[in-house]
């Protein structure tokens, strides 16, 4: 029965000996390939035929090998080693081999098998002997004594020595687990740094993955959006424009009502109408249907439309890009002429939406007062986030005194 306080170091110790003792004969294994295709070609001077055999041997079994100490280290550490990013494979045998003998990987899992393997095989086998010589020395006191005379002076001299090979396997008992965690853990980093993929590659992967990840989320975003758009468009606004039809016919069809509760119809009837027109702008503000249903340009021309200054608008596409794109497009545009009516003083307004290449430029110019900064915790400064969410840039140009350019550069291919 172990200690309660003992247990944990003990499994621990357990699990890195074990790990240690499964080691040995994977780091081992191309010892005889290589060993027999060098004395192959020292002694029979048959190079031409053994050498290349070992190497074809030694390649052949890199990557089982490296199958196998993956497969060790995730059973008996938990520690998951990632595989290198490999490319599409081909049909041909001889092309995956060529890529493979030209990754830079390759080489280090064949530096790690052909030269640090052994290296680590040494040092498990001297963990794993310390165990049993400590086990000896410490145990040396009480089944000394049962051997014949002869037999333990020629063994252990003098019988004072034996307190001190009882000391020196204690010692060695006690250093047995340090010295086993220190192992596995080393041979975990080596097997991290060299078998699996290299640091510039973890993070052109996590790079990727939180890339893929944020697309995922502003797909989603913008879906939801639009759900809450429909929503309220075939729900809750045909129930107030319902509401409103039905005070304006009892205002009409009505007409001996006293005045106070033909007071209170006309009063019910304007906040209805003023309530369907708040919902409008809700709506069009979530996400207007005209835009995914007739694209940028359509929704751009109502958005000029119904903005209370003149607003030239040129929108030059060949081609209707992305969802998320066109959406922030049309917010950018947007925001800008909201932030134009309220603070600019401006008399007129210019947008311009083209195609540059793989670009999408958004330019909203007015003739305001302009001292409009991104920076300052404003309209724009959310705008710049949401620009940034699909790896857009912002820029805003406004000196005192004007004009001021808002500029928005939205990436159409990913």
């Amino acid at each position: 029965m172990i200690p309660p306080g003992l247990r944990r170091p003990v499994l621990r110790a357990r699990r890195d000996a074990g790990f240690l003792a499964a080691g040995v004969l994977p780091h081992l294994a191309l010892i005889p390939v290589w060993s027999w295709g060098v004395a192959m070609t020292a002694e029979t001077r048959n190079g031409p035929f053994a050498l290349p055999t070992s190497v074809a041997v030694i390649l052949f079994g890199v990557p089982v090998l490296t199958a196998v100490q993956r497969a060790r280290h995730r059973a008996l550490l938990g520690v998951f080693l990632p595989r290198p990013t490999r490319a599409p494979q081909r049909r041909w045998p001889w092309a995956a081999a060529a890529r493979w003998l030209r990754a830079p990987r390759s080489w280090a899992q064949l530096g790690y098998h052909l030269l640090l393997g052994p290296v680590l095989a040494v040092s498990e086998l001297l963990v794993l002997t310390a165990l049993p010589v400590g086990l000896a020395g410490a145990t040396c006191s009480a089944w000394a004594w049962e051997l014949p005379v002869k037999v333990r002076e020629e063994w252990f001299g003098d019988t004072t020595q034996l307190p001190c090979y009882t000391l020196g396997g204690l010692v060695l008992l006690c250093a047995v687990p340090w010295a086993a965690g220190a192992a596995a853990r080393g041979e975990s980093r080596a097997a991290m740094a060299l078998l699996g993929p290299s640091p510039s590659q973890q993070l052109r992967e996590r790079v990727d993955e939180l890339d893929q990840s944020r697309t995922g989320l502003i797909e989603a975003v913008d879906a939801e959006r639009r759900r809450i758009e429909r929503d309220l468009h075939d729900g809750t606004q045909q129930r107030l424009v319902s509401l409103a039809v039905n005070l304006g016919l009892a205002m009409a069809t009505q007409p001996d009502l006293p005045a106070g509760a033909r007071e209170a119809l006309a009063g019910a009837h304007l906040e209805a109408k003023r309530a369907i027109e708040e919902l409008n702008d809700l709506v069009r503000g979530l996400h207007p249907a005209v835009l995914e249903d007739r694209g940028l340009d359509a929704a751009l021309s109502g958005l000029a439309a119904r903005a209370p200054l003149p607003v030239r608008l040129r929108v030059d596409l060949t081609e209707r890009a992305a969802p998320a794109v066109e959406s922030v497009a049309y917010f950018v545009v947007s925001e800008a002429l909201t932030n134009v009516t309220k603070h600019a003083r401006a008399t007129r307004a210019e947008v311009t939406v083209r195609r540059v290449g793989k670009v999408l430029r958004v330019n909203i110019t007015d003739d305001g007062l302009g001292g409009a900064d991104a920076r300052a915790g404003t309209g724009l400064s959310g705008l710049a986030k949401r620009v940034g969410s699909i790896d857009g840039t912002l820029q805003v140009s406004s000196p005192v005194g004007g004009p001021t350019t808002v500029t928005a550069e939205l990436p159409c291919e990913r």
